[in-house]
């Protein structure tokens, strides 16, 4: 039999055990091993702040009496449900919390095999929630003139978001892969000019610029970066106390909420909610609508899996039913309606016969 001070001995010991394995997967392991994606660590912190917090509301666990009791099936199981229940969360975005929670106990057991059973156990019981078929939204060709027309490019700031919104739709990237590009990412100089873009998990792709775009990017180097450009510097930045810092996402979306409420009076189908992920999203449906092939699309997006490329297959496919339905509309309209005329009253004569 264990005495009472060896049992709370060893309890307070699996408890710094914990703690400290915690600790170095946050702090250590996910931000330099586990994703080079700011978006991604965020994530991951906000999900095992909300388990904290589920265990000391909830639980009523306190630093003292973590143990791995903690990490239990039904344990994790209660969390997903009141993250559904009370914080309202879709089955997606339980599904994330719930791979991060994962995450950390494989990193767990992966350092101490006495925890290992932890992460066999939720993999095995904590099955994916369903998650409803994402539709996805692109902007048509108008609407997107109709942007690019606001923003006046008599002044810097004009011109650097006008062409950050161009180089966002022309090669169909995500926001933070346009703010991390340096300038030794642009070739505009090459035989065919393209630019480097640094996506998730490391992977690097390249996609060729269009002409236009390149001779817009040579007159927002001209105006940004002088003639001879650190190729170290950042190709879009916010000039502070001499230093080029990165620009941020909050900022690049409130500068398009701007141009889209403008771009809206003009062409009504410019969505108000624009960020910057939609011009990625544009971009895909359009090389649909160009008839490219899904997986070059999925090359060209950087996606891990074509499962994600998928969903632009389905928006494309709607696109062209309700042209249909529109074109027919519009030739329905049109036809004389000969049931009308005076020599065809008939019931036959309506029927075409």
């Amino acid at each position: 039999m264990k005495t009472k001070n060896k049992l709370k001995s060893e309890i307070t010991q699996q408890a710094n055990s914990l703690a400290r394995y915690i600790h170095d997967w946050i702090n250590i392991y996910v931000p330099s091993l586990k994703t080079n994606s700011r978006h991604t660590e965020r994530s991951y912190r906000t999900s095992l702040s909300l388990y904290a917090n589920f265990l000391e509301t909830e639980k009523g666990i306190t630093p003292f009496s973590l143990n791995s009791d903690c990490f239990a099936v039904e344990v994790i199981d209660e969390w997903r449900k009141w993250l559904k229940n009370i914080r309202s969360d879709s089955n997606r975005t339980c599904n994330i919390r719930i791979a991060a929670i994962k995450s950390l106990l494989e990193y767990i057991g992966g350092r101490d095999p006495a925890f290992s059973f932890l992460y066999i156990r939720v993999t095995e019981h904590i099955k994916p929630l369903k998650e409803h078929k994402r539709t996805v939204t692109g902007m048509s060709r108008r609407a997107i003139q109709a942007i690019f027309a606001v923003p006046d490019i008599k002044t810097q700031i004009g011109l650097r978001d006008l062409v950050l919104m161009m180089l966002s739709y022309g090669v169909a990237a995500r926001i933070d892969e346009i703010l991390s590009l340096k300038i030794s990412d642009i070739h505009i100089n090459a035989k065919d000019p393209f630019v480097i873009l640094h996506g998730k998990g490391g992977k690097i792709r390249s996609i060729y610029l269009q002409k236009l775009l390149v001779e817009w990017l040579v007159r927002y180097q001209s105006v940004f970066h002088r003639l001879q450009p650190n190729p170290d510097d950042l190709l879009f930045y916010s000039p502070c106390h001499g230093i080029k810092d990165k620009l941020t996402q909050p900022a690049i979306s409130k500068r398009l909420k701007i141009y889209a409420k403008i771009a809206h009076n003009t062409c009504d189908k410019v969505p108000l909610d624009l960020h910057s992920h939609m011009w990625r999203h544009s971009m895909a449906c359009h090389w649909r609508e160009d008839n490219i092939n899904i997986v070059e699309i999925k090359e060209l997006l950087g996606h891990a899996s074509l499962q994600s490329t998928m969903i632009y297959q389905d928006v494309t496919e709607k696109q062209k039913k309700a042209a249909l339905e529109s074109l027919e509309d519009t030739v329905t309209k049109t036809m004389t309606k000969k049931w009308k005329l005076p020599e065809n009253k008939g019931v036959a004569a309506m029927f075409g016969v």
